[in-house]
This record gives structure tokens, C-alpha cells and sequence, in this order.
């Protein structure tokens, strides 16, 4: 009987402790301030070491050397208090959240999401804030699911920049970053035929899914992209007037056609974004060079519109044929002359790239060149919802520039209109000898 009675005090010691344990867990989810956001992984974060991102949180998190960061850009200074939503599977798992280089620790208290309140930060300014989340031990195979933060405290607001759901598949949008896009004034020229510009990546900005486009138009783009550590490509492409996000729904009387292609270039057709015609040349263009892109756009009988690309190789010195397609339905010279920089992967949408855009001119059909020196800076829905901050664009010396991911904190005030300087030297082009 003495024996039982012992058990018993230990067992109702036990359950006091759990229950102060439980008491306090909760008290500590309830530290928030009444100005509490909730911060989706899905569309926040980023992690390396095996660990994976998915709509859901961070999943496949096995390996302790796995690291988690996760972006929001605060408006103000002041405190930031955080919390993490966190599914660990089994008891006496442990993670640790670092911001601003002060980390905290946090030890799961059994299966089933619970929100853990890890602590309070002091934010000196605004800009983006870094937080970052590494399993320390784990009880069973894998530190569990980590769902989303909650933040709150002074330094939180609602002009905070975070992809907040995933309506319109934006925890996908927000990942592959804010695109950006120079728009080129031409309000006071005439029917223009030729467009022609040049890139300059700098070196260690030719970041896995960067498309530098240089010349876009009203029906379609053209420009340089890194696909992979061993492929980069030259693309070219021309949307149907159809619309569909499927080639295969396009009506024959509305398909691209292909006219004729250059050496060893890829056509095909493309959907997702639009659908239509595309082309493309793999070839290994380099970080710090500079290179040219010509496109030539002009109506033919029939109600068609013919599109021709050329790039220039340097090694071969030599102007190359990209592709011509024909778009039916379509009687036009070129229109809405832009740039864009864009990312295409979400996975390296938390990589800083940027490139120089420059020397561009128009020719209108009598032959006439001028230099295209205004532009207005735009972006994307991601940066217009104020989901992400970290975009830019404008002039440097005689030339333009875009730049986005990464998180860095100077963004630039969409549609902000900027001039270059005047270059001044006409490209010297022998039309008659394009092929």
C-alpha cells in the first residue's frame, strides 16, 4: 500500500508538470500582440541539405545540417515577436530559430501541429529580416512539418511584404521572384520595323533561371537564358493570337508558322504562359560580355505579320539567324518595345541577379534610326501585391539596368519613368546580307 501511495504522488506530480508544461506552451502562443500575421512557408522560404519546400511547409527535413530561411521585409523598426506552427511528430524533438544572429531554441512537446512561441527580437530598421530555422536533435526519423511563422509586436505592420497566400498560385509566383521590365518610349515615332539592343550580364549574375530578355514586343520576346550549370540558350518566341495557356487547343488557322530557322536552332511550340511558336539556340554566352539582338517585325499579304530574330555571335563575327514565323490574323509593325528580367525557378528565386541594358534603337520602315533612350519601369503582379520588395531598375551612365530577388533592401518606385544618356553611335548593319 506505502508503494502504491508513492506511485500515486508521482503520477499526479507528473500530470501537474505536464500540465504546467501544457499551461505554458499556451501562454506563450498567447504573447502575441493583437497585430499578429501569419507568414506561409510555402511561399517564403527556401532550403538547402535535402529539406524541401512545399505548399504545405517544410517537409523531407531529416538532416540537421538542413536550414530553413524564411523572408519578410518589415516597414519599421521596434520588436518582433515570433512564433512557428510545427507538426514534429514525436516528443523532445529540437530546432533552433535564428534572427539577426540571436538564436533560440524550441523542444517539441509530442505529435500533432502546436504552435511554439520562440521569442522577441529587437529590429533597428526597416528592410528585410531573415529568419532561419535548423534542427538540433530529432527522436525519430525527421524533425516533422514546419507550417508557417506567426509575427507580431512593433515592428510588424500591414505594409509588411510577404507572399500571403496562395490564391493564384502565388506561393509558386512568389517564390521564382518579382519580374521587372524596362518599357521603352516610342509614342513619337513612326511604323517601326527593326528593333535592336544589347545585354551585359556581369559576372556571378548568371544565376540558374534568369531570362535577360532584350527585345520584347506586343506579340512576343527574345533574349538569353541560364537553364541549368551546363545549358544556357538564345529564345525566341512569337505568341498565337489565339488564346490558350495550351499549343494544342490553338486552331490551325492561328498557329504560328515557322518560315525558316537558323543552324542548329530548336522550334517548337510552347504553352503555360500563352502559346504559340518558339525557337531556340544553345549556346554558351558568357557573364561580362556584351551582345546584340535584332528583331525585325513587318506586315505580309494575307493579314500576316512576319517576325525575324537575329543574334549576334561574336566568335563567328557574324549575325545569326535565329527564326522567322509567321503569325496569322495579325497586320502590324513592332509595338510595345520592352525589356524584362525574370526568374523561371522558383528554387533561385532567393538569388540577387541583374544585367545592363543598352544601345537601343528603332528603325522605322523609310530606314530612319533613333535611339531610344526613355523608358518606364514596371513589374509584376508579385511586386504590385506587394508581396515582394526586391526589385530595381533605371540608369546607369549610358546604359539601363534591372535587378531582382535576393532580398535586398532598395527597391525602386514602380512606373518611375528614367532617360539614359545618348549614346550616339548608330549599330552599323548591312541589312541586305541577313539572311
Amino acid at each position: 500500500m506505502k508503494k502504491l501511495a508513492i506511485l500515486s504522488t508521482i503520477l499526479v506530480f507528473l500530470n501537474s508538470m505536464m500540465d504546467s508544461k501544457s499551461s505554458a506552451l499556451f501562454a506563450q502562443a498567447n504573447m502575441h500582440s493583437a497585430n499578429a500575421q501569419n507568414v506561409p512557408i510555402g511561399g517564403n522560404a527556401w532550403a538547402d541539405n535535402g529539406a524541401t519546400i512545399e505548399k504545405e511547409g517544410l517537409s523531407n527535413w531529416t538532416d540537421p545540417i538542413s536550414i530553413c530561411t524564411a523572408y519578410l521585409r518589415l516597414a519599421q523598426a521596434g520588436t518582433l515577436k515570433l512564433s512557428v506552427f510545427w507538426n514534429a511528430d514525436n516528443q523532445g524533438n529540437e530546432i533552433s530559430i535564428t534572427v539577426l544572429g540571436k538564436s533560440k531554441e524550441i523542444v517539441s512537446k509530442g505529435k500533432g501541429e502546436k504552435e511554439y512561441y520562440a521569442g522577441e527580437w529587437t529590429v533597428g530598421a526597416a528592410g528585410y529580416v531573415a529568419i532561419s530555422i535548423q534542427g538540433i536533435e530529432k527522436s525519430g526519423d525527421s524533425f516533422g512539418v514546419l507550417k508557417s511563422l506567426k509575427v507580431s509586436g512593433s515592428a510588424v505592420s500591414d505594409n509588411m511584404s510577404y507572399v500571403k497566400n496562395d490564391i493564384g498560385d502565388f506561393f509558386y509566383w512568389g517564390r521564382r521572384g518579382p519580374s521587372v521590365h524596362l518599357n521603352f518610349d516610342t509614342e513619337e515615332l513612326g511604323e517601326i520595323e527593326w528593333f535592336y539592343s544589347e545585354i551585359n550580364v556581369p559576372k556571378n549574375n548568371d544565376v540558374i533561371g534568369s531570362y535577360f530578355m532584350a527585345n520584347g514586343f506586343g506579340e512576343g520576346y527574345f533574349g538569353m537564358q541560364v537553364n541549368s550549370e551546363e545549358e544556357r540558350r538564345v529564345i525566341f518566341s512569337v505568341w498565337s493570337s489565339y488564346q490558350t495557356d495550351d499549343p494544342n487547343k490553338i486552331p490551325e488557322d492561328e498557329k504560328i508558322i515557322l518560315l525558316q530557322k537558323g543552324k542548329n536552332v530548336y522550334t517548337g511550340e510552347f504553352g503555360n504562359e500563352g502559346s504559340g511558336g518558339q525557337s531556340y539556340l544553345k549556346y554558351n554566352w558568357k557573364a561580362g560580355n556584351t551582345y546584340k539582338f535584332l528583331l525585325k517585325g513587318a506586315p505580309a499579304k494575307g493579314n500576316y505579320t512576319i517576325y525575324t530574330a537575329y543574334f549576334f555571335i561574336p566568335e563567328e563575327n557574324n549575325w545569326q539567324l535565329i527564326a522567322s514565323f509567321k503569325r496569322p490574323k495579325t497586320s502590324t509593325y513592332l509595338t510595345n518595345l520592352y525589356s524584362f528580367l525574370e526568374n523561371f525557378i522558383p528554387e533561385t528565386g532567393n538569388t540577387e541577379r541583374m544585367a545592363y541594358y543598352g544601345n537601343q534603337w528603332a528603325v522605322d520602315k523609310q530606314g530612319k534610326w533613333t535611339e531610344l533612350k526613355a523608358i518606364t519601369f514596371t513589374a509584376d503582379d508579385t511586386a504590385r501585391k506587394n508581396f515582394r520588395k526586391d526589385y530595381s531598375g533605371g540608369t546607369s551612365g549610358n546604359t539601363f539596368y534591372l535587378k531582382n530577388c535576393g532580398f535586398y533592401n532598395d527597391f525602386t518606385v514602380i512606373d518611375k519613368k528614367f532617360t539614359r544618356n545618348a549614346i550616339g553611335k548608330q549599330p552599323l548593319i548591312d541589312f541586305s546580307k541577313l539572311k
